[in-house]
């Protein structure tokens, strides 16, 4: 049901950080003293180019390795430091081996400044905080170290240091700050901002009881050191698998907690943001107007901020979901994914939405289809999804989107295959009756028709491969757009099922007549051809049948019915391949199983006349080779009627003939 649900979802709500992106974060650039530097990305980054003898470095790189929850895994010590397993989450794994690879070993520098007191990061706070006894024997000062959301650091500073030294936090500097922060961040960086304050010996002796729920210690007035941003790469399949998405209908939002800066540089880089789209900020630069001025439908694609989120009404957020095709949520909190997942339902929308952490499981339960990571993801969110993925890439759902539609196509092809044969078996008994000629099919022979022939045919339907234009078409409409729907029925039962009826009919016929009896002389002959004890029944040449040889005769004609039905029911099953292409589009001999259902047909077919034939209970007899192939013309047809069909369903898309005779 999952895999199915996934096959018509309509929206994706993705997380970022490992779904569209490897997880694999290198710290890339670093700002300090007003300057920004470059970090080396290589695989050992053993060339740092950047300034170690400033004051500020010192400063920052004593917080990098000290408010950090990250380790190395033991016994790595003859493994290259880049190549090291580390416990800890993608960007505190990155800092670690950075400072790991300049400053020496991590784990001595923590062990001489031991930890008294830590916050932990969390989604609301946006920071980590610690705080640390100090190395240095002279100084008995407590150091209090954060990092975390630039913006949230730098609103707690008072002070920034330059070139080792503080200096007051003024607008100049501050917007030095704002600049190199939308430079990293516009490169699809994830920054993360860093500050310090010496507790003072007097307040915070080195008995002082810290408490990290009341918070007895300063967390404002701080001094800010600076930047360093991370790059985490997309993965290589994610800018496909979003075309492909684009091209089946499908919306991909990007939901993340990162800056929108960064959201947006990373949105265009895997194509959830096309080139050539603009956001109303892009506009308003472009036309050199104020945002306010701008017709928000102008616009294409849309960044939203978390704090903008907290303040929408339900009406607003709708008009966004409505009008933008391209959207972004950004610095966005895991509570807040589920006020998304809602509005994209009020859309009428099946909604797929990722999730790892026990704070997404609302999300995920709410969600059409939840999807937990299978690596990064919680156990708490794995038993909320519906589905696990397993290697946490994006790409893997968009391959699940097309298996779902694979299954919804194959079971409406099996269906539609074993429908069809309906009509052939139950308009025998309405002749039968208002014709009153003799019965065309016995119900025995249905069974086996149902129960015999049929069975590995319709099973070799599931292993059909996709459809070419499988990934192109709308994502179904959960209401509307059911497995047996009203272009179905009418096709197989009008249709091809009355094409069906035709064929056997006509080949009942060539047996009765070729005996004798010509279709004139059966209408009103059921009563005295059924009557046992009628003995010289005459034919339309005047002679004489006894009640055996019109019983056997009758069974000729179930088993010329059957034979019929089968050799159709071929054709059936061959244009049951597809819905849409034609059939050498789609390739014969593509689904070996097929093969094995046809063959298994026609087998069966001769094992129930020529080897069971004999067998009186079973109403069959050995059928001249002949009857075999009336009905092959009529086969022809229906698959030329199918053909047809098919040929004007692509050449006319959403005409009255697409809508009425595409099932």
């Amino acid at each position: 049901e999952a895999v199915e649900t996934l096959g018509s979802t309509s929206v994706i709500c993705s997380d970022k950080t490992g779904t569209l992106t490897q997880n694999r974060m290198t710290v890339a650039h670093l700002w300090f003293d007003q300057q920004i530097y470059s970090a080396d990305t290589s695989e050992n980054q053993s060339t740092q180019t950047f300034d170690q003898t400033s004051g500020t470095w010192t400063a920052l790189s004593k917080i990098v390795s000290l408010c950090n929850r990250a380790e190395f895994r033991p016994g790595q010590g003859d493994v290259p430091i880049m190549k090291r397993i580390v416990v800890g989450d993608a960007s505190e794994t990155a800092l670690l081996k950075f400072s790991e690879v300049v400053l020496g070993d991590v784990l001595e520098i923590r062990k001489r400044n031991k930890k008294v007191a830590e916050i932990p990061f969390n989604s609301t706070n946006k920071f980590q905080l610690s705080i640390h006894e100090t190395e240095d024997p002279n100084d008995k000062r407590f150091l209090l170290v954060m990092k975390g959301a630039p913006e949230r650091i730098l609103e707690r500073c008072s002070t920034i240091m330059i070139d080792g030294k503080e200096e007051p936090l003024d607008a100049e500097k501050a917007e030095a700050f704002q600049t190199a922060y939308m430079e990293l961040g516009g490169m699809g960086e994830r920054v993360l901002g860093f500050c310090h304050l010496y507790l003072p010996e007097n307040e915070f002796p080195d008995t002082y009881p810290f408490d990290t729920d009341s918070m007895n210690f300063p967390t404002s007035n701080l001094c800010f050191i600076g930047l360093m941003s991370m790059i985490d790469p997309p993965r290589s399949t994610v800018p496909d698998a979003v075309m492909k998405c684009r091209s089946a209908g499908i919306k991909v939002i990007m939901v993340t907690g990162d800056h929108p800066i960064t959201a947006k540089a990373i949105a265009k880089s895997v194509g959830i943001i096309s080139a050539t789209s603009e956001t109303v900020e892009d506009i308003a630069k472009r036309l050199n107007i104020p945002v306010e001025q701008v017709d928000k439908r102008e616009a294409r694609a849309a960044v939203i901020n978390g704090m903008e989120l907290k303040d929408m009404t339900s009406e607003q957020l709708d008009e966004i979901l409505r009008n933008h095709s391209e959207i972004v949520f950004a610095r966005t909190s895991p509570q807040q994914k589920l006020i998304i997942v809602e509005g994209c339902q009020r859309q009428d929308a099946v909604v797929a939405v990722t999730g790892d952490g026990v704070n997404d499981s609302p999300a995920l339960k709410k969600a059409d289809i939840g999807i937990a990571m299978g690596i990064a993801g919680s156990d708490a969110a794995k038993n909320a999804a519906d589905m696990v993925l397993l290697d946490d890439n994006f790409a893997s759902i968009v391959t699940g989107v097309e298996e779902g539609r694979l299954i919804f196509d194959n079971l409406k092809k099996t269906i539609a295959y074993t429908l069809t044969k309906n009509i052939a078996e139950l308009c025998p008994f309405l002749i039968y009756i208002i014709a009153s000629i003799p019965l065309p099919i016995g119900t025995i022979t249905i069974l086996f028709i149902d129960l015999g022939t049929d069975i590995i045919p319709s099973v070799s339907l599931a292993y059909e491969k996709a459809e070419s234009d499988i990934m192109k078409r709308r994502p179904r409409h959960k209401k509307r757009d059911r497995l047996v729907n009203q272009e179905l029925a009418v096709y197989s039962y009008l249709q091809i099922g009355i094409l069906q009826s035709i064929g056997a009919f006509l080949t009942y016929f060539a047996v009765y007549a070729e005996q004798g009896w010509l279709p004139s002389t059966l209408l009103n002959i059921r009563v005295p051809w059924e009557s046992p004890n009628l003995e010289d029944l005459e034919d339309s040449y005047g002679q004489e049948w006894t009640f055996y040889q019109r019983q056997y005769l009758e069974w000729t004609g179930y088993t010329a019915f059957f034979v019929s039905i089968t050799i159709e029911q071929v054709a059936d099953l061959i244009i049951r391949k597809t819905r849409r292409n034609s059939i050498f589009q789609q390739g014969l001999f593509r689904n070996k199983v097929i093969w094995v259902g046809i063959f298994s047909q026609i087998g069966i077919a001769l094992i129930l006349c020529y080897g069971l034939g004999s067998v009186n209970a079973l109403n069959f007899t050995p059928l001249r080779v002949q009857y075999w192939f009336v009905a092959v013309p009529y086969a022809i047809l229906i698959w030329v009627y199918d053909e047809i069909r098919k040929l004007l369903i692509r050449r006319h898309p959403g005409s009255w003939w697409d809508k009425n005779m595409y099932y």
